[in-house]
């Protein structure tokens, strides 16, 4: 529950505009960031729900001339905005946080439970799944219980437990086959088993929250892991004697590492670091996002723990720890532009390509390409929001002045 001091949505969508949900529509004018670079003036072709190749004469036409459309975002970790939360709300309260991340260009979302008890695990689970059968996300991350009590952060330590193979197995089971990736500390008893366990079943092994090793985290990517759930955080600092699991999730191609963009997770310095030695093919930002994100300061209940919301950074009421962020993509975005002066490509991958291919959707979503879904963001020169398509129809309509 929140009591938020107020609102803070920066887009919303209009009731007219030129939307496409069945027909076809040119895209022109526009810095178009593709696959193979920046096409300035370039255009992008909307038939239905997809990226066409070609379109008949006379199809309308919306000028975006002096703007840039990238890809739409796709957020692999993302625990609620718009005062709702993923782990405890409605469905209604869901799909509240849903749209509330899409009116900031993020148009898939796996959403993201916290530590909760084994039986309140697998019930939402199966709530979730059901949104994931509909399309509304793209399925269910399982951060907790199986982390590590040293750095747990804003979860209950009453509540983690060891990653009995056993219990990963009901988790992902309850998820009906809608379970994308779930978050342990693999050198915790069962770790490695339960590695080679999501692996078997198709679900992302992320290593996080965790005490590990180097060598210890060495043998889980051995074991299959291929994440590192967001990197530097809750993890041993890197360390010139015992360099911990960050040196070894960024040496190691086979893992994509993610990273919170929000100025609070992360120092500047950090981001270069990440960027420079796993290389923008191995970078995926995402949200970590609770309640608040697109909703206000305030008070809000993350799991069984109190969270104070102070100028848009999240704490946990009780210890201080971090709990999560308030961020959204389209803010992620424009500083990683703007301010980490990244090159606006490598930014699109870490948003949208990266994403899209670790959850095996890269075939329909993550780049401006024909055939794949019509998911895209409108930016103006400054890189702020000023469009969100999804599937072929305007969630934001694009604000031209």
């Amino acid at each position: 529950m929140a009591t938020p001091s107020g609102a803070r949505v920066t887009a919303r969508p209009t009731p007219t505009g030129p939307r496409t949900p069945h027909g076809v529509s040119i895209l022109t004018g526009a810095r178009v960031v593709l696959p193979t670079g920046v096409a300035d003036a370039g255009q992008v072709i909307v038939d239905g729900t997809r990226i066409a190749a070609a379109a008949p004469e006379n199809a309308p036409v919306v000028d975006l001339s002096g703007h840039w459309v990238v890809p739409g975002f796709v957020d692999l970790h993302n625990h609620g905005g718009g005062g709702a939360s993923f782990t405890s709300g409605t469905v209604e309260d869901v799909l509240r946080g849903i749209r509330t991340h899409r009116l900031h260009g993020t148009t898939t979302l796996v959403a993201s439970t916290v530590t909760g008890d084994m039986d309140f695990l697998t019930h939402r689970a199966g709530l979730l799944s059901e949104l994931a059968e509909q399309g509304e996300i793209a399925g269910i991350h399982f951060e907790g219980p199986f982390i590590s009590p040293c750095r747990k952060g804003a979860h209950s330590e009453e509540l983690l437990r060891h990653p009995d193979p056993a219990d990963v197995r009901k988790l992902i089971d309850a998820a009906r086959g809608r379970a994308r990736m779930l978050t342990l500390a693999t050198e915790l008893p069962g770790g490695i088993d339960s590695v080679r366990l999501l692996v078997e079943h198709g679900v992302i092994a992320a290593v996080g929250h965790t005490d590990a090793t180097y060598e210890q985290t060495v043998a889980a990517i051995d074991a299959g892991a291929t994440v590192a759930t967001h990197l530097f955080n809750a993890m041993p600092a890197l360390g010139h004697r015992a360099p911990g699991p960050i040196a070894a999730l960024l040496e190691d191609e086979r893992v994509t590492v993610e990273l919170i963009n929000d100025g609070t997770h992360l120092h500047p310095a950090a981001l270069e670091l990440a960027f420079r030695h796993a290389g923008a093919a191995r970078v995926a930002f995402i949200t970590d996002a609770m309640d608040a994100a697109g909703f206000g300061d305030g008070r809000y209940m993350l799991g069984p723990l109190q969270v104070e919301v102070s100028d848009g950074v999240a704490r946990l009421v009780e210890g201080g720890s971090i709990a999560g962020s308030t961020l959204t993509q389209d803010r992620a975005f424009k500083r990683a532009v703007t301010i980490d002066r990244l090159p606006v490509e490598d930014v699109v991958r870490a948003l949208s390509a990266n994403p899209a291919r670790l959850l095996g959707m890269d075939d329909r979503i993550g780049s401006l390409e024909p055939g794949k879904d019509a998911d895209l963001v409108v930016l103006d020169a400054n890189f702020d929001l000023k469009g969100v398509m999804r599937r072929g129809e305007w969630v934001v309509d694009p604000q031209l002045n």
